[in-house]
C-alpha cells in the first residue's frame, strides 16, 4: 500500500514556511503500514496542483493533500479538486453551521468570505474540523483515495489522528513496516561506514540500512517491510547489539541526539547540570530545555560571550585571559568550575571557541573550540578543530560538548578526551 503526499502553498516554495506537515504525515502513515512513494510541494496555482494529482493518482493508492483550503482567493485546492474530479462545488449546511458556531464563539462575523468554507466538492465525504473552519475531505476515484486537509499543522494533525488514520486502516489492507534507528557519535559518516562494513554486509537482504548524518551524529536506520514484526524486531535488536559491540565508544543508543541520552543519564542518576557557553551562545542550554523534563537536572546556564562577563560572573582569572586568551584550556576549565559553583550543580559543562567566519589566527584558526566538564571530583578538558562555517561549528561544538559529558557519565574519561573524537 503506497501513498503520495502533496503540500500546497507558495510560502513552501520560497522557503518562508518549512513544510513540517509532510514529514509528520509520512511518519504516521509508516506506523500504520503505508509506504510513502513521493512527497511533493507545489505552489498556489491550479495547473501545478492538477499536475501533481495526475502523477500521484497513477502511482499510489492514497493521495493526501494539505493546504489551500482557506477562504481567500489564493486558496484554490477545493476548486481545483472539483474540476479534476468533474464535479461542482455545493453548499453544505452542516459545515456552515459548524463554521458559524466556531467563529461566533471567537467574536468573528461568520458571514462574507467565510461562507465559502462550506462550499465543498459534490459527493465528497466531509471530515468535520473541530479546531478550525476548513473541513477535511475524503474523495475516491477509480478505487484510489484522495484526502484533502487544512495546511494549519494542528488542524491537520487533529483530523489525521481523529479520523483519517482509522478510516485508512478500515479501507485498505496494510503490511508491517518497522523502522528502528540508533545513534553513533564521534566518527564521520565515511569513517563509520568503513568501520562497520562487515556488519553491513552481513545484514539479511530484507533489512535496509540508511545513514542519516547531521551535527548531532550519524543515525543508522534499519527498516523492514512486509516481514513478520516479531521476527523483524528480534533480528533488528540482534543486529544493533552487534553494532554496539563493534563500535562501543561511538554507539550512543536509540536516540535522535546525544542530548536525549544525557538527559536520560542525568535523570536516572539524580545528578544536576549547569552550563557556561561562549562560542555556542546558548545553543546547548536551548537544546536541553527544548526537551520535556529538563527541570529535573538542568539548574541554570550562563552565556558569557564577553571576557568581562567571564571574569565577573564565572570568576575566570583576568591574568589567564590575558596570557592564554579566551579560547584556551585554562579559560574553559575555569568557566566550568565557575558555573558549577554558581549553580551548585553536580556537573558543569563549558565551551569557548572561534565559531567564525572571522577571529581566527594561525595558532587558533576558525573552528577551534575548547570544551571542559567539571564533575563532583575531577576536571576534564578537550580541544576540537572544526571547519569554517559558523552555523555548523556552533551545532557541532554543542553536540560534541554534550557527548563529552555523556562519555564521562558512563565512565569513559579516556574516550571523552580522545583526539580522535569529535
Amino acid at each position: 500500500m503506497t501513498a503520495d503526499i502533496i503540500t500546497i502553498g507558495d510560502e513552501l516554495l520560497i522557503g518562508q514556511v518549512v513544510d513540517t506537515n509532510s514529514s509528520w504525515i509520512a511518519r504516521q502513515l509508516n506506523l500504520a503500514g503505508i509506504s510513502i512513494r513521493c512527497r511533493t510541494a507545489v505552489g498556489d496555482k491550479a495547473e501545478q496542483i492538477t499536475e501533481a494529482l495526475d502523477t500521484a493518482i497513477v502511482h499510489s493508492d492514497i493521495v493526501i493533500i494539505t493546504g489551500g483550503l482557506g477562504p481567500t482567493r489564493d486558496d484554490l485546492t477545493k476548486q481545483t479538486l472539483a474540476r479534476w474530479l468533474g464535479v461542482e462545488l455545493v453548499f453544505d449546511r452542516a459545515t456552515f453551521d459548524r463554521v458559524e458556531r466556531l467563529l461566533t464563539s471567537r467574536g468573528i462575523d461568520p458571514g462574507g468570505i467565510n461562507r465559502s468554507q462550506a462550499m465543498l466538492p459534490e459527493g465528497c465525504r466531509i471530515l468535520p474540523n473541530d479546531l478550525g473552519t476548513a473541513p477535511g475531505m475524503w474523495m475516491e476515484r477509480e478505487g484510489r483515495v484522495i484526502i484533502s486537509l487544512p495546511g494549519v499543522p494542528f488542524e491537520m494533525k487533529g483530523l489525521m489522528e481523529g479520523q483519517v488514520l482509522g478510516m485508512l486502516r478500515e479501507r485498505f489492507p496494510t503490511e508491517s513496516i518497522i523502522h528502528r534507528t540508533a545513534l553513533c557519535f564521534g566518527l564521520a559518516e565515511s569513517t563509520l561506514a568503513e568501520r562497520i562494513e562487515s556488519w553491513e554486509d552481513a545484514l539479511p537482504h530484507w533489512l535496509r540500512l540508511a545513514y542519516l548524518p547531521n551535527p548531532s551524529g550519524v543515525r543508522l536506520r534499519l527498516s523492514a517491510y512486509g516481514v513478520d514484526p516479531l521476527l523483524a524486531g528480534r533480528e533488528i535488536d540482534e543486529r544493533f547489539e552487534r553494532l554496539r559491540q563493534l563500535v562501543p565508544d561511538y554507539f550512543v543508543g536509540f536516540y535522535d541526539s546525544v542530548n536525549q541520552a544525557v538527559a536520560d543519564l542525568l535523570t536516572a542518576s539524580g545528578h544536576t547540570l549547569a552550563v557556561a557557553e561562549s562560542c555556542t551562545g546558548g545553543a546547548i542550554s536551548a537544546s536541553l530545555t527544548a526537551m520535556a523534563g529538563a527541570s529535573a537536572y538542568l539548574l541554570g546556564s550562563v552565556v558569557s560571550y564577553s571576557n568581562e562577563l567571564k571574569q565577573s560572573v564565572l570568576a575566570v582569572d583576568a591574568g589567564d585571559l590575558e596570557r592564554y586568551g579566551a579560547v584556551s584550556r585554562q579559560v574553559a576549565e575555569q568557566m566550568a568550575v565557575g558555573v558549577r559553583r554558581l549553580c551548585n550543580s553536580d556537573y558543569a559543562l563549558a565551551t569557548t571557541g572561534i565559531a567564525g567566519p572571522g577571529g581566527g589566527t594561525p595558532l587558533k584558526p576558525v573552528g577551534t573550540v575548547w570544551i571542559a566538564v567539571a564533575t563532583p571530583s575531577e576536571l576534564f578538558s578537550h580541544m576540537i578543530r572544526l571547519g569554517d562555517l559558523r552555523e555548523q561549528n556552533i551545532a557541532r561544538a554543542s553536540a560534541s560538548a554534550v557527548n563529552m559529558l555523556r562519555l564521562l557519565l558512563i565512565g569513559r574519561p579516556e574516550v571523552a578526551t580522545s583526539d580522535g573524537l569529535l
